[in-house]
């Protein structure tokens, strides 16, 4: 059960990020928002581009760049979770009637920064598939990332065809981890994604940003290579004061206050 208590900030539009706004005015397509009380350390950024379905265009694309880039340098902020503000839709991938009206030029700088984004929050590649109905291949990453998440010749078939996968399938192949019902509010993937966030919250934060620096950087390279990465994490993490009182905590059978040193 999610706690009913739990404090909310409102949106904030990018440029005026310490403004009350309630995020519904100044045409922004990317809102920041900063949870309080027991959540305080987990970030939420809002998708907010209704007329598209959220789809990836220059002012989106723009938008959630600099949102990250900010986001990168504040140490307050522990767990990032997106979400659509866009009832029944998540993102509908590449906008392709704005990709339409760029030339060939435009359409290469374009690709570069939407992988360059798609690198930014680790997505999947499943918002490229359907764009080779249309003629395409995924230019943001989905030929790379496919695979590795799901084979060759899965990834080969999916792109192939263009086809489209329900939650349902998607999760029967291990392309997301988590399915959840629809509820009557239409956000209980929000909610799924919320209690997992608060699941990460409490755990110390070097060795959450280590240990994924470990499996990122160990996935492009052979496993002895890996392991080497790994040894590197985990040589950073043993002078920190949080490894310290991990250990003190275990000794004294308390739960630890992690502070991120």
């Amino acid at each position: 059960m999610l706690r009913a208590l739990r404090l909310l900030r409102p949106w904030r539009p990018l440029g005026v990020r310490g403004c009350t706004s309630d995020g519904t005015s100044g045409g922004h397509e990317i809102q920041v928002r900063a949870l309080a009380g027991p959540d305080q350390g987990i970030t939420e950024i809002l998708m907010n581009r209704p007329h598209a379905r959220n789809a990836l265009g220059n002012i989106f694309v723009s938008e959630m760049l600099d949102a990250l880039a900010r986001l990168r340098e504040d140490q307050k902020v522990r767990v990032l979770l997106f979400r659509s503000g866009v009832k029944g839709v998540f993102c509908a991938g590449a906008d392709l009637k704005e990709r339409e009206q760029m030339s060939a030029a435009e359409v290469g700088v374009f690709v570069q920064r939407l992988r360059g984004l798609m690198n930014d929050i680790a997505s999947s590649a499943i918002m490229g598939l359907i764009e080779t109905t249309r003629g395409l291949l995924p230019g943001a990453g989905g030929t790379q990332r496919l695979p590795r998440c799901l084979g060759v010749a899965l990834a080969k078939e999916l792109i192939f065809t263009g086809r489209r996968l329900s939650g349902v399938q998607a999760h029967a192949l291990g392309l997301v981890n988590h399915t959840v019902d629809q509820n009557k509010e239409g956000d209980a993937a929000y909610h799924r994604a919320l209690a997992l966030a608060q699941e990460i919250l409490p755990q110390a934060p070097i060795a959450v940003r280590l240990g994924k620096v470990a499996i990122d950087r160990g996935m492009e390279v052979d496993i002895t290579s890996g392991m080497a990465i790994e040894g590197m994490c985990y040589a950073q993490n043993i002078p920190t004061q949080d490894r310290l009182e991990g250990m003190a905590a275990f000794r004294e059978k308390r739960p630890p206050e992690f502070v991120g040193k």
